[in-house]
């Protein structure tokens, strides 16, 4: 689906169904570097079980009109404005890596219009290593082999996945090259910068979903924040790494399952 922000066309995919305010809305946000299609599967099942997908791509990246925008707050209001259009006035927002400081900034600003949170591959701090912030900035293919390489748990490095006949690494690995020259560093950048989660304390529901083998957002930092909100569940996945999309699909679509209702 295609519609505009701001005079800017924005791409979201909806797993094939038609935006509906009356049912409950998932709007799930992608990490940095990435785009809707990280979001296909668990997209499809909320679209074709009761409920309404929306998978964002952020501005400059996927099919909608750069450029990136350079920090969280603003991306954070980029989607209720983003939401406004689609007359959505309430909805679950299921955010991975960046996309989960995304969420938790929308959810601290407007947070009577928030059914809930689900974080996946979090963390409420999101300092990015010099070397790789550097590499990013001059557009330099390093950047997205450290992260595919960083990114996935050891089986996403050795092969095999839920998903017959996907190899995560490769996948993963072009997904990040694929992005506009500028966006990878931007969306580092505006991580690495991000500071406002330390203080954040949200009332709504709060689902963690948490790799073990995380190396990008450690599980330790995951729990120690979310443990102090008042509504929390946290469910930890053995042996995942940070792309737990790809990683473990199946754990994902259950945990929406349980969550969104």
């Amino acid at each position: 689906m295609i519609f505009e922000v701001g005079g800017k066309k924005v791409f979201a995919a909806t797993g094939g169904q038609p935006v509906r305010t009356d049912r409950p809305v998932a709007v799930f946000l992608h990490g940095a570097g990435m785009d809707h299609s990280v979001w296909t599967l668990p997209g499809r099942y909320i679209a074709h079980h009761g409920g309404t997908a929306l998978a964002l791509d952020f501005p400059g990246h996927g099919k909608s009109d750069g450029p990136a925008l350079t920090s969280i707050a603003e991306m954070a209001a980029w989607v209720w404005q983003a939401l406004d259009v689609q007359k959505i006035n309430r909805a679950f927002l299921i955010g991975h890596s960046m996309g989960a400081l995304v969420s938790l900034e929308a959810a601290r600003a407007k947070p009577d219009r928030v059914a809930g949170l689900m974080l996946v591959g979090f963390a409420p701090k999101m300092p990015v290593h010099p070397d790789l912030l550097d590499a990013a900035q001059r557009n330099d293919p390093k950047a997205s082999e450290l992260i595919a390489s960083w990114g996935f748990g050891p089986a996403g490095q050795m092969g095999g996945n839920q998903t017959p006949g996907l190899a995560m690494l490769p996948l993963g690995l072009r997904l990040i090259q694929r992005a506009p020259a500028g966006t990878l560093y931007a969306d580092l950048a505006a991580c690495d910068a991000y500071r406002e989660a330390e203080t954040t304390s949200v009332a709504m529901p709060v689902l963690l979903l948490q790799g073990t083998a995380d190396r990008m957002t450690p599980a330790k930092g995951a729990k120690a924040f979310v443990e102090k909100l008042p509504k929390t569940d946290i469910r930890m996945l053995d042996g995942i790494g940070h792309m737990v999309m790809s990683e473990a699909p199946d754990d994902v679509t259950a945990a929406l399952r349980d969550f969104i209702r």
